[in-house]
């Protein structure tokens, strides 16, 4: 049933794609392939709806493929892999400057003899440093030196992956952006010594609204109608995926069903689409793939008791910090700092109130450190947010059970 789905979601992109962009979907792609993709670059403005959406679509359409070729049991984790690849490939990710990585993780995994299978979603989230690609190989013409430095970069995301994640616990779900982050700040820092660094740019479509409004409320409408289908109709159940925290790896295919997570994801979408134009904020590549990654992570730990806390700590930030509240930072630091959600989820509300009002300054910081490189900058900050609050969590409960145990002796004594 999940093949169905991640099929069915690249072939509604794609068909919106060439409906939208009809003949001129290969002078679109090739625009996409040839331009620099560093945050923030919106296909949709540099290219146009249809050649994003069609690049969007055709890249989630070989992912999935590749899941089939590799015989892999797809479960949440593979609905949030393709729908953040799939989200990215509106601003970010192409037809080209994925594989160079994907060749380079697998490439470590032959090195170390283990399965493909083993380290596949690090090659799928490790797309996140795609725009190194486009930077290296189209910098200066073509280089072949650049693809060599890339596939270097891949093979060396699983080992940086695995230990990133003892770093957090778990509790930042974009464990590969928080890697990538690294990587990307190492990478950032070289190509500065030697002034090859990109500029800062911010690219972002501000037209088409009714037709991409439309199409968002479709598709998720879709996939929420499909989960009730599958559900008998029912929300029965869905209280269930509420009692999760949300750390890596919560699986809620595994863990529950794969029509209440259908349901959740079409939950999320939806939410997530109401918000950006409830704020004033405008559907475009960067939006609509933060949309895409909230519902895609409502696969793998995301619903809405976990995320609304972290979402209300970055509004207050927005509300009070210097930069506007529907400005792109701070619209996508709501949609992609949910990565945090998991310490809502294990820590209570005004945890999760922290971590994102923390998320919504740093977020802003941390991207000059990879020069926007790194696709998952939330997901770097993220990392950072869980490291420093985890620790003082565990504090404040120690002080707390500490504070409790006199109070309980001081009244034995009495």
């Amino acid at each position: 049933m999940i093949y169905k789905f991640l099929f069915f979601i690249s072939s509604f992109f794609i068909l919106f794609g060439l409906v939208t962009g009809n003949v001129n979907i290969p002078s679109q792609i090739a625009t996409i392939i040839k331009s620099p993709d560093y945050l923030i670059t919106d296909y949709v403005e540099i290219a146009g709806v249809g050649g994003a959406f069609f690049n969007s679509g055709l890249l989630m359409l070989l992912f999935t493929i590749l899941l089939k070729l590799l015989k892999v049991n797809p479960t949440g984790v593979s609905i949030a892999a393709v729908m953040t690849i799939g989200g990215f490939a509106l601003f970010g990710k192409n037809l080209f400057n994925v594989w160079p990585i994907v060749a380079g993780v697998f490439l470590y995994t032959l090195v170390v003899g283990e399965n493909l299978k083993t380290y596949l979603y690090v090659a799928f989230f490790g797309t996140a440093l795609a725009p190194i690609t486009t930077h290296l190989v189209f910098g200066n013409d073509f280089s072949i030196l650049g693809i060599v430095i890339v596939l270097l970069i891949g093979f060396f995301l699983p080992p940086l992956a695995s230990f990133a994640l003892t770093l957090h616990k778990g509790y930042n779900l974009y464990n590969v952006g928080f890697t990538a982050g690294f990587l990307g700040m190492f990478i950032g820092a070289l190509l500065r010594a030697y002034d090859l660094h990109p500029e800062p740019r911010l690219i972002w479509h501000e037209k088409n609204q009714f037709l991409l409004a439309v199409f968002m409320f479709l598709f998720f409408s879709i996939v929420l109608i499909f989960g009730f289908r599958l559900n008998g109709w029912k929300l029965s159940g869905y209280k269930n995926i509420l009692k999760y925290s949300g750390k890596l790896l919560t699986d809620f295919v595994l863990l529950e069903n794969e029509a209440i997570t259908f349901i959740n994801v079409g939950i999320l979408g939806l939410v997530g689409t109401i918000y950006v134009l409830g704020v004033g904020s405008k559907l475009n590549g960067p939006t609509i793939g933060g949309i895409m990654t909230l519902a895609g992570f409502g696969a793998l730990g995301k619903h809405p008791k976990n995320v609304l806390p972290v979402v209300v700590g970055v509004l207050i930030g927005a509300l009070t910090n210097s930069q506007p509240f529907n400005s792109p930072a701070m619209v996508l630091a709501v949609l992609f700092g949910t990565t945090l959600a998991p310490i809502a989820g294990e820590f209570g509300f005004l945890w999760g109130v922290v971590a994102g009002y923390l998320h919504s300054a740093l977020v802003i910081n941390v991207g000059s450190l990879h020069f926007g490189m790194n696709l998952y900058n939330n997901g770097f900050s993220g990392g950072f947010v869980a490291m420093f609050l985890l620790p003082i969590i565990e504090a404040f409960r120690n002080i707390k059970n500490k504070f409790l145990e006199r109070l309980k002796r001081s009244g034995e004594e009495w």
